[in-house]
């Protein structure tokens, strides 16, 4: 397994400003980063891949929808904008170095319509994914699709949906970003939730019930490194939390207070436990 940090730790957007924190995260023991992408056109892909280099690091991207772009959306041009936009975003990951792209890549995270997810919807979301099949192909990138709580998405909430939903798309590049602190709050069972993902698992964030430092809260880590173990899986564990004075990154993620002294102790104190619990099993 491979250990990151998701730089929201520290800002909504990395760029060259923030290439300083790369030492430390390094000299922690974190294997990568993982870095945001939200307008594709602004993503400093080709020096994010030098200096990541430079540094021995490894790169992940993660992203969301903004706000007017939506691939389950009943316009069918807003769909073939998001498309657009889906394919820009692949391109960029791969110049960053990355593999991978994950997020909740179907509707703006907070978009609450107030009723059930429709047939037609779910339909639309596979024919979007198998549309950017050849265009992640040709880039060799995996496309992470994330199940959010219930109180951040409507459409997609539990693993047993997020593999039926790669199933329908039934593309290799297409899996599930399983995510801890989604999953305490919707599955009954994280261990029994996370086997099933299965082949479609292609990358995991590690967080706390409070969005603090992994181990110290009440997620379940036993049953969640026991059913990585048992899946076998070699992928990314990436600890993901959020800055605590990010402005709209924060707000959106319903940051109101500090959840450690210093973003530091939750990525340091993280990378320290989620280490020492893998290499006691």
């Amino acid at each position: 397994m491979r250990f990151g940090v998701n730089t929201f730790l520290w800002t909504a957007a990395f760029t060259e400003q923030n290439f300083d924190l790369l030492p430390a995260i390094r000299d922690h023991g974190f294997d990568g980063v993982e870095v945001s992408l939200f307008h594709p056109q602004e993503f400093e892909a080709t020096k994010i891949r030098h200096v990541l280099s430079r540094h021995g690091l490894g790169c992940t991207v993660c992203s969301v929808l903004p706000k007017g772009m939506s691939l389950i959306c009943d316009d069918s041009d807003v769909r073939r904008k998001t498309r657009s936009h889906m394919s820009d975003c692949v391109q960029v990951t791969a110049e960053a170095g990355a593999n991978l792209i994950a997020g909740p890549l179907y509707a703006p995270v907070g978009y609450l319509p107030g009723r059930r997810r429709t047939g037609d919807e779910w339909k639309r979301a596979i024919d979007a994914y198998q549309e950017l099949g050849p265009m992640l192909e040709k880039n060799s990138i995996q496309l992470c699709i994330e199940p959010l709580n219930r109180f951040e998405t409507y459409f997609l909430n539990t693993t047993a949906d997020a593999v039926k939903l790669c199933e329908e798309v039934s593309h290799p590049n297409v899996g599930i970003l399983w995510d801890t602190f989604h999953a305490n709050i919707e599955e009954k069972d994280l261990k029994q939730a996370l086997l099933l993902t299965d082949r479609r698992l292609k990358h995991v964030h590690a967080c706390e019930n409070d969005r603090g430092a992994p181990g110290s809260g009440h997620v379940d880590w036993k049953g969640v490194f026991a059913a990585l173990e048992q899946l076998h899986y070699r992928g990314w564990l990436t600890i993901e939390s959020f800055g605590f004075a990010l402005g709209d990154l924060s707000s959106a993620a319903s940051i109101w207070r500090d959840l450690a002294p210093t973003p530091e102790d939750i990525a340091w104190q993280g990378i320290e436990f989620l280490k020492s619990y893998s290499a006691a099993r």
